[in-house]
């Protein structure tokens, strides 16, 4: 593994990387990529690494180019560059590693369905609270701010761009199509009081794929899973899914 990471654009990708202790799993990594305004060190993200890598598996949770310590500009912090930073994380990791899992919450979740419908090396996708209809989202949530000039939830370190609510409204609008074409194994799971990424996302997903994804809901979560309760149900679920997966 490299000691830096660079995207596309010469961004340098902050991340962690856990060596994994299971001999039965050493040919897994497990990718997390966070949400909107969000880093690696979210309590969802560094928590699930964190389980995940207690049951043997190697993690790399990252941050998106302009996130955390990540090295861009976070007014280009859209869907569509995250794909590619994903996508050089991938490379990176491929060369060591030939099975892995990508695990994404919200805006993340959508980055990795766009990936994963397109790239064979993603064996297991798992979303969290992830986001499908990116229009409804962008318009919903930030809709009342003017792009340019306004601020995301009112965080004065997360302007709100005009290419974020493009990228968002205009040239991905759902990923919906591009989960029509996800073949990898797909464990989604989201919060029913989820009042940012609504429930109905991922109704969606389970009613275009049905039985071939496995949906989960979890009862009176919110968005970010921050009840201790609510996130140790989803790191527990997550990990007895994806290890069932790996050692069968």
């Amino acid at each position: 593994m490299d000691d830096i990471i660079k995207n596309a654009h010469g961004d340098a990708l902050h991340y962690d990387f856990l060596s994994g202790s299971d001999d039965a799993l050493s040919g897994w990594i497990v990718v997390l990529g966070h949400g909107v305004t969000g880093n690696k060190d979210r309590p969802i993200i560094a928590g699930t690494a964190a389980a995940l890598n207690a049951a043997g598996f190697n993690t790399l949770a990252f941050s998106f180019a302009g996130n955390g310590d990540s090295a861009g500009d976070f007014r280009e912090a859209t869907i569509s560059k995250e794909v590619g930073d994903l996508r050089t994380i991938l490379d990176a990791v491929s060369t060591n590693y030939d099975k892995i899992a990508y695990v994404g919450h919200s805006m993340g979740g959508a980055v990795g369905v766009l990936q994963a419908a397109r790239d064979p090396r993603i064996k297991a996708l798992i979303s969290l609270a992830g986001m499908v209809d990116t229009k409804a989202f962008a318009q919903t949530e930030f809709g009342t701010e003017t792009p340019d000039e306004g601020l995301m939830w009112e965080e004065d370190n997360c302007p709100l761009s005009s290419a974020f609510m493009h990228d968002l409204c205009e040239t991905i609008v759902s990923v919906a199509p591009q989960a029509e074409a996800v073949t990898a194994p797909w464990l989604l799971l989201h919060g029913t009081a989820d009042d940012v990424v609504l429930p109905r996302d991922t109704e969606q997903i389970a009613s275009l794929k049905g039985s071939t994804v496995k949906t989960v809901f979890i009862e009176g979560a919110d968005h970010s899973f921050n009840d201790p309760i609510h996130k140790k149900q989803v790191t527990e679920t997550v990990v007895a899914w994806l290890n069932e997966l790996a050692k069968n």
